[in-house]
């Protein structure tokens, strides 16, 4: 079963203006991210959506809510939106809320690393998560292995929906990291992964349910 899955990263939030690391921790939508979720929605408003997730977070359950508004006002049976921990952002553990630049040189100093871009151009992008978890003095944020173990459980909770049918279309409101993580592990060539998503950009995905997770998903389009 193939489905089509549009991934839209959430309004942009008070933390994203101040660039500020948000992970499992939660910023009300800016002004501007309540515009982002409607232009996402404008975007979307021709598809007949046959489920729609998104995670435990307001800055997810808002942006989906806002744009179920317009697609169901644009003459189409609203799904029930699924919210649900599988579906957040990395969770950052003790760099919560903290200074984006400054979390990164904490994580990427000790490596020789300056930077988030520079960990990724020397280490790899799994190296960002390992290394903020072993900066972390709880190590409460997660490593690599943990953090793709509970994104691969969102896809698993999608593919055993039993009202899903080959060729359905599906909304699942994303955020900035997993989005360039899934862009960087299945995108292939040609994406340009130098910044992260847009805040209510989409991102399609077409997702083989029948194939283990290291080959179901093939990023369509990216940060439209």
């Amino acid at each position: 079963m193939i489905l089509h899955l549009h991934l839209v990263r959430h309004g942009q939030t008070t933390f994203n203006r101040y660039n500020r690391l948000q992970g499992w921790c939660n910023a009300p939508l800016t002004e501007s991210g309540l515009a982002d979720a409607d232009k996402a929605g404008h975007k979307l408003q021709s598809y007949d959506f046959a489920a729609a997730y998104c995670s435990d977070t307001s800055r997810a359950q808002i942006t989906a809510a806002r744009i179920l508004d317009i697609n169901e006002a644009a003459g189409h049976v609203r799904p029930e939106l699924v919210s649900d921990m599988h579906f957040r952002e990395q969770c950052y553990g003790y760099f919560e809320g903290q200074d984006m630049s400054l979390a990164w040189t904490a994580a990427g100093g000790p490596h020789g690393a300056k930077n988030y871009n520079d960990i990724v151009a020397k280490f790899g992008l799994a190296a960002t998560r390992d290394f903020l978890k072993e900066a972390d003095p709880f190590h409460d944020a997660e490593s690599d292995a943990e953090y793709w173990s509970r994104v691969e459980g969102a896809f698993a909770l999608i593919a055993a929906n039993p009202r899903l049918a080959d060729g359905d279309d599906v909304l699942q409101i994303s955020h900035g990291n997993t989005l360039l993580s899934l862009a960087h592990r299945f995108g292939g060539e040609g994406l340009d992964l130098s910044e992260r998503p847009a805040n209510g950009s989409v991102t399609d995905v077409d997702f083989d349910t029948t194939q283990p997770f290291d080959r179901a998903l093939t990023i369509v389009r990216y940060n439209q």
